[in-house]
């Protein structure tokens, strides 16, 4: 996600914050897949995502694995 000098919008679309996130939406609908929609729910067909929501799937998106962290087992 790049800093720019746009303001923050409360809400974005999924189209918008696979832009501001600069991935493709199939990568952001897989991130919210892993992370967040990981209980056996389906994910719903409109998402509505906050600014906090893209700290957080941006994070996701540069994290790496590490073999020193253990984590935790999908929900299922």
């Amino acid at each position: 996600m790049q800093n720019n000098t746009k303001p923050v919008q409360e809400y974005y679309t999924e189209a918008e914050a696979a832009e501001a996130l600069e991935i493709s939406v199939t990568r952001l609908r897989y991130l919210l897949d892993e992370h967040v929609f990981n209980d056996g729910t389906a994910r719903p067909e409109e998402i509505t995502i906050t600014y906090s929501d893209l700290l957080l799937l941006g994070f996701w998106q540069r994290s790496t694995p590490n073999p020193k962290v253990v984590r935790m087992p999908r929900r299922n």
